[in-house]
């Protein structure tokens, strides 16, 4: 991968036709699949390239380098920011002035700390339910049997317009390890449409990386969230934005 706009653009193609080829191979079509690029550590230079691409959203683990970019490429007014990162309660009112979606959402302290900021910026945002689907200690997200209390809470928070599940699936080369965290999504998610109460959408699954976004479109991914496959390796590791990062990457 090189630094260039050629390079990030031969990236980018790569990737759509992936997930065209993994579409067809499911009997979807790749229009029912989102591609969210992840640009945590990506400067701005390069995020403007992207743009020029046609990129119209980028998704980023921490708010403050979000709202950051947020800011100096304020004048880019069609661009959206998506975090996909865990959100401490005191960094919500931060995400509620730019934050366009989140990803993320575990808690009921979250989401009423959301809520409350956004109404004052009178702001709403959309929000995914994060399951832990590997069930592993080290990461963040609901586990799959509290999920349906927790989204039957979520309408006394108005300004959050609930619109499915993320997960990250464990990290591991092993697909048949990898793949139930996704079944677990999946069957999760349907049967969460048909006990969500009035307002809560279930449509969206934000599931699979660079590393396994194949195998997520194949159990039902919406939207697959890939950073290096498209901007390149990154100098920070992704320990500092993942718990328990064990060697596979966005």
């Amino acid at each position: 991968m090189t630094d260039s706009s050629s390079g990030l653009s031969t990236n980018l193609q790569a990737i759509r036709d992936r997930i065209a080829v993994a579409c067809r191979a499911a009997g979807r079509d790749s229009s029912e699949v989102r591609l969210l690029p992840v640009s945590k550590t990506v400067d701005e230079a390069r995020l403007r390239q992207a743009y020029a691409l046609g990129l119209r959203e980028l998704g980023e683990n921490k708010v403050q380098e979000a709202q950051g970019k947020a800011e100096a490429m304020a004048d880019l007014a069609d661009l959206r920011w998506v975090l996909i990162g865990h959100l401490q309660t005191n960094k919500s009112k931060h995400a509620a002035r730019f934050a366009s979606e989140f990803q993320a959402l575990d808690s009921l302290r979250v989401a009423e700390a959301l809520d409350r900021h956004l109404q004052k910026e009178g702001r709403a945002l959309d929000v995914l339910v994060q399951v832990n689907t590997s069930g592993e200690d080290t990461k963040f997200g609901l586990a799959p049997d509290a999920v349906e209390a927790f989204v039957k809470q979520l309408p006394a928070f108005s300004s959050l317009r609930v619109r499915g599940l993320m997960t990250l699936a464990l990290f591991s080369h092993d697909e048949a390890r990898v793949r139930p965290c996704f079944v677990t999504l999946r069957t999760l998610r349907d049967r969460l449409r048909q006990s969500a109460p009035d307002g809560i959408v279930m449509d969206e699954l934000s599931m699979g990386m660079s590393g396994d976004f194949e195998l997520a479109i194949a159990e039902g991914a919406t939207t697959v969230r890939v950073g290096t496959a498209i901007f390149g390796l990154r100098y920070t590791p992704d320990s500092a934005y993942w718990p328990g990062f064990a060697g596979k990457s966005e």
